[in-house]
This record gives structure tokens, sequence and C-alpha cells, in this order.
């Protein structure tokens, strides 16, 4: 049987005695996992002591590949078992306390428990442990072990998966006008994921992860009549208990994510005058990273004194000048003031040390946005909107050191006509900037025709229609269309031309009293062209990438069976993606016409059986499935290609089942 339960689990669930509690609305949790809809008083108001419900979840899990846990919650093979529920309690003096917990004892769940009175203070715990899988079963020909990497005839068998589990602490103080907060909270990282290194062929392995990251968040609010103001303070600390990595004839063949920190400062306030409402906000920063470097000949720095300055700035203003116009504008400023060291370090090229010197160039970023908007009620039901955004973007040691971005948009709604609601949305934005200069100092190794796509010139017409509509009092539509082309008319070498358009369809439907349905639907293409040159001059050939992603879904779910005791529902659940890319041009021969394609697909199914024993407990039965499929071009086999040492092909092929008894109790 699969249980786990950690020390902080542990502590969390002796704290809350034999009540314990989830709330399936929270994050990834199962909505469907308990239906109190025929057994719990419609009408009962707050009352005082316990309220709630306790949870008991046990069951059998076949993931078949550990990718699926990211859908099952779980990758272990056989039988397993959690606890949820949600608990609230108050008396009569207005002591309050709460504790919810989801699926605890499986690889993905949470705890969270408060206590406290109300209007005056709260005391919070909180755990949290998320599991991602990438792939399970992954072999490599290196062992590592405190630091070390060993080659070995016989694979090192491990899973690409990262587990986190964050605890957290926090109290809350005010009463009346002012309010203060404290909270600190911890972060463990820890499995495996994919990196490389050079040495002297290229390696892909299996890097250790095994980190810390600590937060440290203070405040206090004060409030008056027609104004507010805050003081907060936020601190992270980041520590990575994997040094560099070394080969038994090669040291520091890996570099270690450096520890760091990183603090904020921030005020920030609001005021109401008559019908203008000012809200602005100031926010001081700083980062830090002064862990030591590799030594390696030409460099000649033992440790990296990073540092980056950060300030950002907000004012806003909003105003009805009457009942039918309503203005706003706003300014926002950010600057990134990188003072980090800078030496001349020995220059590489692609085969040999050239002997030159060049200096290390700390970059900094400053980011200015200005917005005006309107909105107007032309009549009952009619409201049209304009506005207008600018960006301004300057960057030090770049290619482009400035670029700024006008948009222009406008904006319609109808809500006058019976059970529909239209927008209608459309903008025209472009992008220029200073002269576009390929040079030594920053891209030496680039085309001088090529134009990075997001400091090119580009030009964008957007348009997007959202209609509502129910058709009948149990029939409701939402519909969403858009379409959007940028066109990179000054761009040589690069993304030439991009074109985004798809919608998205929602349909609810009340059959009866006792049966509902929905539906969904959504597509997207993204359809792109770049050019470029094999010969380094002007371009000789040309790509077309073509994205199409689709999702489906319908469920249903039909109750009052068995005299208002038994409740039966489904979900489905499609998506799927696919990736073209064609390539053509004298520079392509025929049999590299093409790269490899990527596609993925995913089926899921999830039927419950709801049974209500009694007006205080509940049993459910519920089954789900996944069919998940993927196939990437890009991914080989260990050593296909002379030279390159992977870790095998990734792609996923699998069918996952699980299915789950769960018991619930009914506190009141």
């Amino acid at each position: 049987m699969t249980f786990k339960l950690n020390i902080i689990t542990v502590s969390l669930l002796a704290m809350s005695g034999s009540v314990v509690a989830a709330n399936f609305g929270v994050g990834n949790a199962n909505t469907e996992s308990v239906n109190m809809d025929k057994y719990q008083c419609k009408r009962c108001v707050s009352a005082t002591g316990y309220t709630g419900s306790v949870t008991l979840l046990t069951g059998y899990n076949s993931p078949e590949d550990a990718h699926a846990g990211n859908a099952l919650s779980s990758d272990e093979e056989g039988v397993i078992a959690a606890i949820s529920g949600d608990v609230r309690y108050l008396n009569d003096t207005g002591y309050k306390a709460s504790m919810q917990a989801h699926q605890l004892g499986m690889d993905n769940g949470f705890a969270n428990i408060k206590v406290g009175k109300s209007g005056l203070y709260e005391l919070e715990l909180d755990y949290q442990a998320i599991k991602t899988f990438e792939a399970g079963d992954v072999r490599s020909q290196l062992w590592q072990n405190d630091g070390m990497l060993t080659p070995s005839v016989y694979p090192n068998q491990f899973d690409l998966a990262l587990q986190r589990e964050n605890s957290a602490i926090g109290f809350s103080f005010g009463e009346g006008v002012y309010n203060t907060f404290v909270r600190f909270s911890q972060e463990e990282k820890t499995g495996h994921q994919s990196a490389s290194f050079v040495a002297p062929s290229p390696t892909n392995f299996g890097l250790p992860v095994d980190s810390t990251t600590k937060q440290l968040d203070a405040g206090a609010s004060l409030a008056g009549d027609n104004w507010l103001t805050e003081l907060n303070y936020f601190g992270s600390y980041y520590s990575n208990n994997i040094d560099d990595l070394s080969l038994p004839y090669m040291n520091d063949v890996y570099s270690a994510a450096p520890d760091n920190q990183a603090h904020q400062l921030s005020i920030s306030g609001q005021y109401q005058l008559d019908r203008t409402v000012m809200s602005g906000r100031l926010v001081t920063g700083r980062m830090i990273q002064d862990d030591s470097l590799i030594q390696v000949s030409g460099n000649p720095l033992q440790s990296w004194d990073g540092q980056i300055d950060t300030f950002d700035g907000r004012f806003a203003v909003t105003s009805m000048l009457n009942n039918r116009l309503r203005v706003g504008a706003s300014v926002d400023h950010s600057k990134r003031d990188n003072k980090s060291s800078s030496w001349e370090f020995t220059q590489y090229s692609y085969n040999s040390l050239s002997g030159a010197f060049k200096q290390n160039v700390p970059q900094d970023i400053e980011r200015s946005t200005y917005k005006l908007n309107a909105s107007y009620r032309l009549a009952s039901g009619y409201r049209v909107q304009a506005g207008f955004d600018r960006k301004e973007i300057d960057r030090s040691y770049s290619e482009r050191e400035q670029t700024d971005e006008n948009n222009l948009w406008a904006k319609l709604n109808i809500s006058a006509l019976d059970n529909v609601n239209i927008n209608v949305k459309a903008s025209h934005g472009v992008r220029g900037g200073s002269e576009y200069e390929v040079n030594e100092l920053t891209s030496s190794e680039d085309n001088a025709l090529m134009r990075k796509y997001y400091l090119a010139d580009r030009t964008r017409n957007a348009v997007e229609l959202k209609l509502n509509h129910s058709l009948l009092s149990w029939v409701s539509i939402d519909l969403t269309g858009r379409y959007a082309i940028d066109d990179y008319n000054a761009t040589t070498i690069g993304l030439t031309e991009s074109q985004d358009y798809g919608y998205d369809l929602n349909i609810s439907v009340q059959l009866s009293k006792d049966i509902s349905a929905y539906g969904f639907a959504g597509q997207q293409w993204i359809d792109s062209t770049q050019a470029g040159s094999q010969s380094f001059s002007s371009p000789d050939w040309q790509a077309n990438i073509q994205d199409e992603f689709i999702n489906l879904g319908t469920g249903i779910s039909y109750s009052g069976l068995m005299e208002d005791k038994l409740t039966l529902g489904g979900d489905y659940l499609f998506s799927n993606s696919i990736s073209d890319t064609y390539l053509d041009g004298s520079a392509v021969t025929n049999s590299a016409l093409q790269y490899g394609d990527y596609f993925a697909y995913n089926h899921s199914v999830n039927m419950y059986a709801n049974y209500a024993l009694s007006p205080k407990m509940a049993l459910k039965l519920s089954y789900q499935y996944e069919r998940y499929y993927d196939t990437d071009g890009a991914q080989m086999g260990i050593n296909t290609v002379p030279g390159l040492t992977t870790l095998g092909e990734l792609n996923h092929d699998y069918n996952a089942h699980q299915v789950m008894l769960s018991f619930s109790y009914l506190l009141r």
C-alpha cells in the first residue's frame, strides 16, 4: 500500500486530531469528489460548533508510465490511500478555526490550518506537495555521487521528476483601520532534470536537484474613509545543495546554480476624491549573487560579485466625468540596474583560443509604459471603449538599444438585446526603435541581416469577438473567436510573419431538475514563416511552421436516483497538439526537406457514482482513465548520433487507470 506521510504532514494531522478536511475547489482538486447536494441542509445558516466533512479515500493505481502521475496524482503502482476534508469551527465569542486538506498521502496534495478571532488575528499553517513527472525509468551511463559523475557500462536508472514540498506559517493582526501580517515559507525541491555538458563531446545526463528556497514576507496597511496605504517587504533566499559536478578525468564540467537572494520593499496607496480614484505604487529591490566561480585559465575573478538593483513605479487615475463617460490613465516605469562585476576575460572562438581580451558587459534595462483609455455609454446596453498604449524599452549593450511599441484599440459592448451579450475588440500595433546594429560588442557571430523577433520592427493587427447567448432558460452558450497577424516587414533573416487564430465554445445545459450537462471545444492555429541563410549571407532557405492545438470536452451529471440517494456522472476530455515544419530553398537537400514532426494527444475519462448512505454519510466510487501519446522527431537513442550521448527517446505511449473508493462523513 502506498501511503506517503512525512513529518510535516503527520504534525498537521496530529494538530487537527480526528478531524481532517479538504477543499475540492482549490488548485487541481477534483470538484466531483464529493456531491453533498442530497444530504446536506440547503437552508442552514452559519452556526457555532463544527461543520464540514471528512473523506477517506482508497483505491488501486495502474499508471503504466510515470508521466501518468501528473493526471492521477501518483505514479505508484498498486493500492493507494489518502485523506481529504473541509472542517470549520466557530464559537459564540468569535473564535474560529478551519482545516482543509486534499489527497494527503499522495504525491500531490495540500493541508491548511487557520485559527484566530474574527476581525482581530489569525494564525495559519500551510503544507503543499507538488510532483511533476517528465519521464520514468530513464537510463544514463553516468552515476552521480557527491559531485562526481562516474561513467559505467551499467546504466543508472532514475525518473525525470521534480518533487516540491512547501511548508509555511503566517500570522496576521488587525483591528479597524490597520492590519499587519508576517509569513515565512520554505520549499524543498528534489529529483532529477535533464541537462548537458561538453567534455569533449555533447552528453545529456540527469542533473540531480536538491535545493531550498526560503521566503519571508511582512507588511502593514492603514485605511481611512476614502484612502488606504500599504507597506510591504518580500525576501527570498535560494540555497543549492548540489555542488559543481566533475568527471574522474576532468573537474567542474557542470556549474551548479548559484545561491542567491532577492529583497523588495514596496509602498502603495489609493485615494478617492468624489468620482475620481487615484492609486500609486513604489517598489525598490536588490538581487544578490556572490558564489565562488569555477576557476579556469584566464579567469581573474574568484567569486562573482553579482548585484542588480531594481526600481518600479506606477501611478493610475480613473474618473467618472459624468454618467456616460469614464476616462483613465496610467504610467508604469521600471528600471533594472546591473551593478555586477565587470572584467576583461580571454575570448574563445569556436575552435581555439583567440588570444583577444573582451570585457563582460552587465546589461541594464529600463521600461516605461503609458496608457490612456475612455469608456462611453452610447445608450442603455451600448458602450464603446477606446485606448492608446505605448511601451518604451531601453537596453544597454544590445543589438537594438531602444524599442517602442504603440497600440491603438477599440471595443464595443452590446447588452441591450434579450439574453445576448456581444463584445467586439480590434487593435492595431506598431513596433519600431533605434537603428538595429549587429556589431562586435554584442553579436559578432550573427548574420548582419538577422533580426531577433522581440527586437525587430513589427506591425500587429488583431480582432476578437465574444458572444454570450442564453437560447432558452436551460441552455447557455459562450463563444470567443480571435485572429491576429504579425508582419515583420523589415526582417530579411528571421521571423517574417506569424498568424494566430482560433475559437473557444462553451455550452451548458440543464436538461431537467436532476440532469445537467456541459460541453466545450477550442482550437488554435499558429502559422509562422521564417527565413535563414546557410551561407551566412542572403537568405537561401525558408521554413513554414504550422502549429495546431485542439481541446474538446463533455460531461453529464444525473442525480435524484434511488430516492434522491444516488448521483451518476462522467467527464470526457480530449486534447491534441501538432507541429509541422516544412523547409524549402537552395540550401536544403532533399533528404532534409522537413524536420521531424511533433504531435501529442490525450484522452481522459472520469466516471463516478455518489451514494448517500444517510444524511451524514456517503460513498463515492470513481474510475479515471488516461490515454496519452506523443512523439518528437528531435528525440533519439542514447548513441544514435556518433559523438552525442542522450538520455534516450523520452516519448510517451501509455494507458493509465485509477479506481478510487471514498467514504465521506458530514459533521453537521
